[in-house]
C-alpha cells in the first residue's frame, strides 16, 4: 500500500483535520506544514501530489501513538527509516491499544476472516521462524475495519 493511502484512510477514519494532523506530526517530531499535508493527501493523478516517504509516515504514527497512549518514559522513539506493513500494523495496534481479539473483530467487520495464530505471526521479530510478512490485502482490510468501527457518521 502507498503511505499516502494509509495517511488518507487514517485521516478519514479518525476525522483528523489539518490542524490535528499537524499536531500529530509535531508530536512525532516533525513540524509539517499545512501545504505538505495537503500535498500528501492528494491523489496520485493530481499534479501537486507528493509521495509520503517512510520516515514521515513513521513520524506521524509515532505522534498518533503518543496522542492516544501518552508520552513514554525515557527517550522519544526514533522514526524508522524503512517501514513495512508489519511495522505499520504494529504501530496502529499500539496506538489504539488493541488486543489480538480486537484486531480479529475489526477484520471480521471488513468480512475478512483470520486466525489468531496467523495474526501473531505479523507481530513477531523477522528473525523468528513463525514471522510472516503482512500483505497489502490484510492491512487494507484492517484499515477498512477500523473505518467501520471508528468512523462517526
Amino acid at each position: 500500500m502507498l503511505n499516502n493511502d494509509i495517511l488518507r484512510r487514517l485521516r478519514y477514519t479518525f476525522d483528523l483535520n489539518d490542524t490535528k494532523m499537524m499536531e500529530l506530526f509535531a508530536t512525532g517530531g516533525y513540524e509539517a506544514t499545512r501545504a505538505e499535508i495537503s500535498d500528501w493527501l492528494k491523489k496520485e493523478e493530481d499534479t501537486d501530489f507528493k509521495p509520503l516517504y517512510d520516515p514521515m509516515l513513521a513520524v506521524f504514527l509515532n505522534g498518533f501513538i503518543t496522542k492516544n497512549r501518552g508520552k513514554k518514559e525515557g527517550e522519544e522513539p526514533k522514526p524508522e527509516k524503512k517501514l513495512n506493513n508489519n511495522i505499520i500494523f504494529r504501530k496502529l495496534k499500539i496506538a489504539l491499544n488493541l488486543k489480538d481479539e480486537d484486531i480479529l473483530a475489526i477484520l471480521a467487520l471488513a468480512d475478512f476472516q483470520f486466525g489468531k495464530h496467523e495474526l501473531s505471526a505479523f507481530f513477531r521479530k523477522p528473525e523468528q521462524d513463525q514471522y510472516r510478512p503482512c500483505k497489502d490485502q490484510i492491512l487494507r482490510n484492517f484499515l477498512h475495519g477500523l473505518q467501520l468501527k471508528y468512523k462517526k457518521e
